[in-house]
């Protein structure tokens, strides 16, 4: 699904000015248990110990604080800017290779590398303020999940009309997102990358899902036919596995939390857009 993570953006330009007196919270996704964050620093750090500070730690408090939040400001301008560079270098190989070809034939196969490296890539993506858990985590998740257990491990679908539908729909969408991260670190965001930002994915979301299903769904015989990642009973643990049928709790999966992300997009715009003062409960 399409990553709607919205906090480390929204009034990026402000924050940055509030970072000289107070660093921010860094969260890091772990790669191993997608959706979970660790906190790295806290901004709730005041210099006491127990009541009793120093006045040198006191005099030199400000100084780490600031110091913390150019360096965040300055690793998250680089990600933001790699990052963008990386989807918008994927999507000129796309074109260049249906110009060149005139088919979508072999598309998956010539951009491989550089999707797989990206998309991995955002398992290590630091964040400015906490976001949902169940955003992230969905998200990120289902990204890796469709890149190296589906289209990487079962080669007969990559040629799917299915395929480049969530490759276009995810490549407009990380270059937008992106973007406006980057421009919004800079406190200089042009309004149409802020209006694209909360437009396209009305349209590239529903088509990325679509894709996504599609794609695993078109993954289901060759699965089923082949028993691919599936444990099969007696065994020395005693553990039994069907991916297949996996694949399709999977597909399930996707009828309530879709909603809950295209949803919490459409509250993001509305607040954003629109300035509504939107009341959202903490996952």
């Amino acid at each position: 699904m399409g990553r709607l993570t919205e906090a480390a953006a929204l009034g990026s330009g402000a924050r940055a000015a509030r970072w000289a007196g107070s660093p921010p919270t860094l969260l890091l996704l772990s790669p191993t248990s997608p959706g979970c964050a660790a906190t790295m620093a806290s901004s709730d750090e005041d210099g006491t110990n127990g009541g009793a500070s120093e006045a040198g730690e006191d005099r030199e408090a400000p100084g780490k604080r600031r110091r913390l939040g150019l360096l965040a400001t300055a690793w998250l301008t680089f990600y933001n800017i790699a990052m963008t560079a990386g989807w918008l270098v994927l999507a000129i190989a796309m074109v260049r290779f249906y110009m060149e070809k005139g088919t979508h034939r072999g598309l998956y196969k010539s951009v491989q590398k550089t999707l797989k490296f990206f998309q991995t890539f955002a398992l290590l993506e630091v964040r400015i303020v906490p976001t949902s858990v169940l955003v992230t985590g969905v998200q990120v998740s289902s990204r890796i999940f469709m890149v190296w257990l589906i289209t990487h491990s079962i080669k007969p679908i990559q040629n799917e009309e299915s395929v480049v539908l969530f490759l276009v729909a995810w490549t407009v969408t990380e270059i937008t997102r992106y973007s406006f991260y980057t421009f919004s670190l800079l406190d200089h965001l042009p309004y149409f990358i802020k209006w694209a930002r909360y437009n396209f994915f009305i349209i590239l979301y529903p088509v990325g899902v679509a894709g996504e299903l599609l794609t695993i769904y078109a993954a289901l015989p060759y699965v089923k036919k082949t028993g691919m990642f599936s444990i099969r009973l007696p065994n020395k643990y005693n553990v039994s596995f069907d991916y297949y049928y996996f694949l399709l709790i999977t597909m399930a999966s996707y009828i309530p939390l879709f909603p809950q992300l295209y949803f919490h997009m459409l509250r993001q715009r509305r607040k954003v857009l629109h300035g509504e003062v939107i009341v959202e409960k903490d996952d």
